[in-house]
Protein backbone atom coordinates (compact mmCIF):
# COMPACT_ATOMS: atom_id res chain seq x y z
CA UNK A 1 0.00 0.00 0.00
CA UNK A 2 1.20 3.88 -0.61
CA UNK A 3 1.46 6.19 2.49
CA UNK A 4 -1.04 8.30 1.98
CA UNK A 5 0.15 10.41 4.70
CA UNK A 6 3.62 10.58 5.62
CA UNK A 7 4.73 11.87 9.12
CA UNK A 8 6.56 14.74 9.09
CA UNK A 9 6.62 18.39 10.13
CA UNK A 10 9.98 20.22 8.95
CA UNK A 11 8.87 23.60 7.19
CA UNK A 12 10.75 26.01 4.95
CA UNK A 13 14.26 26.03 3.80
CA UNK A 14 15.66 26.51 6.81
CA UNK A 15 15.49 25.32 11.14
CA UNK A 16 17.22 28.39 11.61
CA UNK A 17 14.53 30.69 9.83
CA UNK A 18 11.61 29.01 10.62
CA UNK A 19 12.65 29.24 14.49
CA UNK A 20 12.97 33.31 13.87
CA UNK A 21 10.26 33.50 12.54
CA UNK A 22 8.05 30.70 14.28
CA UNK A 23 6.33 34.25 16.50
CA UNK A 24 3.50 35.98 14.69
CA UNK A 25 4.53 39.06 16.59
CA UNK A 26 7.27 39.44 14.03
CA UNK A 27 6.15 41.40 10.84
CA UNK A 28 7.62 39.76 7.53
CA UNK A 29 9.32 41.77 4.86
CA UNK A 30 8.70 39.25 2.48
CA UNK A 31 4.89 38.39 2.11
CA UNK A 32 2.75 35.73 0.47
CA UNK A 33 0.64 38.87 -0.59
CA UNK A 34 -0.04 42.97 -0.31
CA UNK A 35 -2.77 41.47 2.79
CA UNK A 36 -1.20 37.90 3.56
CA UNK A 37 1.71 36.93 5.10
CA UNK A 38 1.58 33.25 5.49
CA UNK A 39 -0.85 30.77 5.76
CA UNK A 40 -1.31 28.45 8.68
CA UNK A 41 -3.12 25.15 8.15
CA UNK A 42 -3.30 22.10 10.44
CA UNK A 43 -1.55 19.02 9.21
CA UNK A 44 -0.72 15.26 10.95
CA UNK A 45 -1.73 16.59 14.47
CA UNK A 46 0.20 20.10 14.12
CA UNK A 47 -0.44 23.55 12.79
CA UNK A 48 2.16 24.37 10.06
CA UNK A 49 2.69 27.71 8.51
CA UNK A 50 3.79 28.27 4.65
CA UNK A 51 5.54 31.48 4.24
CA UNK A 52 7.91 32.70 1.75
CA UNK A 53 11.74 32.78 2.60
CA UNK A 54 13.06 36.33 4.10
CA UNK A 55 16.18 36.36 3.06
CA UNK A 56 16.42 38.57 -0.36
CA UNK A 57 19.81 37.79 -1.39
CA UNK A 58 18.47 33.80 -1.70
CA UNK A 59 18.91 32.30 -4.86
CA UNK A 60 17.57 28.49 -6.40
CA UNK A 61 20.35 26.12 -6.52
CA UNK A 62 19.72 22.09 -7.16
CA UNK A 63 17.70 20.64 -9.67
CA UNK A 64 14.64 22.98 -9.53
CA UNK A 65 17.35 25.88 -11.01
CA UNK A 66 17.52 24.17 -14.28
CA UNK A 67 16.16 25.58 -17.17
CA UNK A 68 16.22 22.72 -19.79
CA UNK A 69 15.46 18.60 -19.36
CA UNK A 70 15.03 16.34 -22.76
CA UNK A 71 11.27 16.73 -24.16
CA UNK A 72 10.11 13.88 -24.09
CA UNK A 73 9.45 12.89 -21.50
CA UNK A 74 9.90 16.88 -19.83
CA UNK A 75 7.58 18.63 -22.47
CA UNK A 76 5.90 21.78 -21.27
CA UNK A 77 2.53 21.16 -20.36
CA UNK A 78 -0.59 23.14 -21.56
CA UNK A 79 -2.38 25.88 -19.53
CA UNK A 80 -5.69 23.39 -19.70
CA UNK A 81 -4.74 20.08 -19.15
CA UNK A 82 -8.58 18.95 -20.01
CA UNK A 83 -12.38 20.15 -20.22
CA UNK A 84 -13.14 21.70 -16.88
CA UNK A 85 -10.27 20.70 -15.13
CA UNK A 86 -9.22 24.39 -13.44
CA UNK A 87 -5.67 25.26 -13.73
CA UNK A 88 -4.73 27.38 -10.59
CA UNK A 89 -1.67 29.36 -9.07
CA UNK A 90 0.03 29.75 -5.63
CA UNK A 91 -2.55 32.05 -4.11
CA UNK A 92 -5.47 29.92 -5.63
CA UNK A 93 -4.15 27.38 -4.42
CA UNK A 94 -3.32 29.01 -0.89
CA UNK A 95 -6.75 29.62 -0.52
CA UNK A 96 -7.77 26.06 -1.46
CA UNK A 97 -6.17 24.75 1.40
CA UNK A 98 -7.19 27.66 4.06
CA UNK A 99 -10.79 26.43 2.94
CA UNK A 100 -11.66 23.27 1.48
CA UNK A 101 -8.43 21.42 2.72
CA UNK A 102 -9.12 22.84 6.48
CA UNK A 103 -12.39 21.82 6.32
CA UNK A 104 -12.03 18.42 4.83
CA UNK A 105 -13.88 19.25 1.86
CA UNK A 106 -10.57 19.27 -0.21
CA UNK A 107 -7.43 16.91 -0.93
CA UNK A 108 -4.48 18.26 -2.29
CA UNK A 109 -2.04 15.76 -4.10
CA UNK A 110 1.09 15.69 -4.54
CA UNK A 111 1.12 13.14 -7.70
CA UNK A 112 4.68 12.53 -7.92
CA UNK A 113 6.23 9.08 -7.31
CA UNK A 114 7.26 8.41 -3.90
CA UNK A 115 11.35 9.21 -4.83
CA UNK A 116 10.78 12.56 -5.50
CA UNK A 117 7.56 13.42 -2.49
CA UNK A 118 10.39 12.36 0.06
CA UNK A 119 12.78 15.00 -1.28
CA UNK A 120 9.96 17.64 -0.16
CA UNK A 121 7.02 18.54 -0.15
CA UNK A 122 3.97 21.54 -0.36
CA UNK A 123 2.43 21.48 2.90
CA UNK A 124 -0.97 20.34 3.14
CA UNK A 125 0.16 16.94 0.81
CA UNK A 126 -0.79 13.43 0.52
CA UNK A 127 1.02 11.86 -2.02
CA UNK A 128 -0.71 9.31 -4.24
CA UNK A 129 1.48 8.83 -7.49
CA UNK A 130 0.30 9.36 -10.54
CA UNK A 131 0.57 5.59 -11.91
CA UNK A 132 -1.61 4.85 -9.56
CA UNK A 133 -4.77 6.55 -11.37
CA UNK A 134 -3.82 4.65 -14.01
CA UNK A 135 -5.00 0.93 -12.76
CA UNK A 136 -7.73 -0.67 -13.59
CA UNK A 137 -10.97 -0.14 -10.86
CA UNK A 138 -10.04 -3.46 -9.17
CA UNK A 139 -6.55 -2.61 -8.35
CA UNK A 140 -6.41 -2.70 -3.90
CA UNK A 141 -4.02 0.19 -3.62
CA UNK A 142 -6.49 2.43 -6.75
CA UNK A 143 -9.54 1.36 -3.96
CA UNK A 144 -7.97 2.44 -0.95
CA UNK A 145 -6.65 5.92 -2.48
CA UNK A 146 -10.29 6.69 -4.14
CA UNK A 147 -11.68 6.17 -0.11
CA UNK A 148 -9.59 8.56 1.07
CA UNK A 149 -10.94 11.39 -1.58
CA UNK A 150 -14.76 10.20 -0.46
CA UNK A 151 -14.70 8.18 -3.49
CA UNK A 152 -16.42 4.57 -2.96
CA UNK A 153 -15.82 1.30 -5.39
CA UNK A 154 -19.30 -0.17 -6.22
CA UNK A 155 -20.09 -3.04 -9.40
CA UNK A 156 -21.90 -3.19 -12.02
CA UNK A 157 -23.65 -6.45 -9.96
CA UNK A 158 -24.12 -4.03 -6.73
CA UNK A 159 -27.91 -4.11 -5.90
CA UNK A 160 -27.83 -0.79 -4.09
CA UNK A 161 -26.55 0.70 -7.28
CA UNK A 162 -30.22 1.60 -8.69
CA UNK A 163 -28.78 4.96 -10.52
CA UNK A 164 -25.86 2.28 -11.96
CA UNK A 165 -28.46 -0.01 -13.33
CA UNK A 166 -31.11 2.81 -14.53
CA UNK A 167 -27.95 4.24 -16.55
CA UNK A 168 -26.83 0.66 -17.84
CA UNK A 169 -30.50 0.16 -19.08
CA UNK A 170 -30.06 3.95 -20.48
CA UNK A 171 -27.04 2.57 -22.44
CA UNK A 172 -28.86 -0.55 -23.95
CA UNK A 173 -31.36 1.54 -25.10
CA UNK A 174 -28.94 4.32 -26.62
CA UNK A 175 -30.32 6.61 -24.18
CA UNK A 176 -26.92 7.67 -23.10
CA UNK A 177 -24.05 6.92 -24.50
CA UNK A 178 -21.79 7.51 -21.05
CA UNK A 179 -20.56 4.19 -19.97
CA UNK A 180 -21.28 2.92 -16.40
CA UNK A 181 -19.19 3.69 -13.71
CA UNK A 182 -17.07 1.47 -11.40
CA UNK A 183 -16.86 4.71 -8.72
CA UNK A 184 -19.25 6.31 -6.48
CA UNK A 185 -18.88 10.07 -6.77
CA UNK A 186 -21.74 10.94 -4.70
CA UNK A 187 -19.44 12.30 -1.57
CA UNK A 188 -16.07 13.12 -3.80
CA UNK A 189 -13.83 15.54 -2.71
CA UNK A 190 -12.87 18.57 -4.32
CA UNK A 191 -9.20 17.81 -5.14
CA UNK A 192 -5.77 19.82 -6.57
CA UNK A 193 -2.44 17.49 -8.16
CA UNK A 194 0.51 18.68 -8.38
CA UNK A 195 3.71 17.84 -9.63
CA UNK A 196 7.19 19.17 -10.27
CA UNK A 197 6.67 21.66 -12.46
CA UNK A 198 5.08 23.44 -16.00
CA UNK A 199 7.59 20.81 -17.60
CA UNK A 200 6.23 18.27 -15.49
CA UNK A 201 3.72 15.11 -17.10
CA UNK A 202 3.11 13.51 -13.61
CA UNK A 203 -0.07 14.92 -12.39
CA UNK A 204 -1.22 15.92 -16.08
CA UNK A 205 -1.08 12.05 -16.44
CA UNK A 206 -3.23 11.73 -13.19
CA UNK A 207 -6.00 14.01 -14.40
CA UNK A 208 -6.80 12.42 -17.39
CA UNK A 209 -6.58 9.10 -15.78
CA UNK A 210 -9.16 10.11 -13.25
CA UNK A 211 -11.44 11.43 -15.76
CA UNK A 212 -11.29 8.14 -17.45
CA UNK A 213 -12.39 6.46 -14.48
CA UNK A 214 -15.38 9.44 -14.03
CA UNK A 215 -13.74 11.25 -11.52
CA UNK A 216 -15.90 14.74 -11.66
CA UNK A 217 -13.88 17.37 -14.19
CA UNK A 218 -15.30 20.16 -11.83
CA UNK A 219 -13.98 18.69 -9.10
CA UNK A 220 -10.21 19.11 -10.32
CA UNK A 221 -7.80 21.57 -9.77
CA UNK A 222 -4.61 21.59 -11.50
CA UNK A 223 -1.46 23.74 -9.88
CA UNK A 224 0.95 23.95 -12.83
CA UNK A 225 3.83 25.51 -11.28
CA UNK A 226 4.03 22.80 -8.56
CA UNK A 227 7.53 22.12 -6.97
CA UNK A 228 9.44 24.15 -8.85
CA UNK A 229 7.15 27.25 -8.79
CA UNK A 230 6.59 26.95 -5.59
CA UNK A 231 10.25 27.16 -4.18
CA UNK A 232 11.23 29.88 -6.93
CA UNK A 233 9.07 31.86 -4.77
CA UNK A 234 10.41 30.90 -1.75
CA UNK A 235 7.65 29.27 -0.28
CA UNK A 236 7.39 26.48 2.75
CA UNK A 237 8.73 22.80 1.91
CA UNK A 238 8.24 20.24 4.37
CA UNK A 239 10.24 16.91 3.98
CA UNK A 240 8.76 13.58 5.24
CA UNK A 241 12.00 12.06 6.45
CA UNK A 242 12.54 14.92 8.30
CA UNK A 243 15.89 16.26 6.49
CA UNK A 244 16.28 19.76 5.08
CA UNK A 245 15.18 20.11 1.55
CA UNK A 246 18.11 20.45 -0.68
CA UNK A 247 15.91 21.11 -3.48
Amino acid sequence: MYNLAPKLIVTGMSAVLFSLLASSALALEVKISENKEFVEIPYDGNVVRIQRIQDQENTLTGGFAKTSRACPPFCIQPISVAPGVTTIGELELLEFLENDVKNGKGILIDARVPSWHAKGTIPGSINIPFTLFEESANNGDLIDAMKKLGVKRVGYDDPGTVSKLIKSVKGLLGLDDTPPSNWDFSDAKVIALWCNGMWCGQSPHAIRALIKHQYPAEKIKYYRGGMQAWTILGLSVIVPDKRLSSL
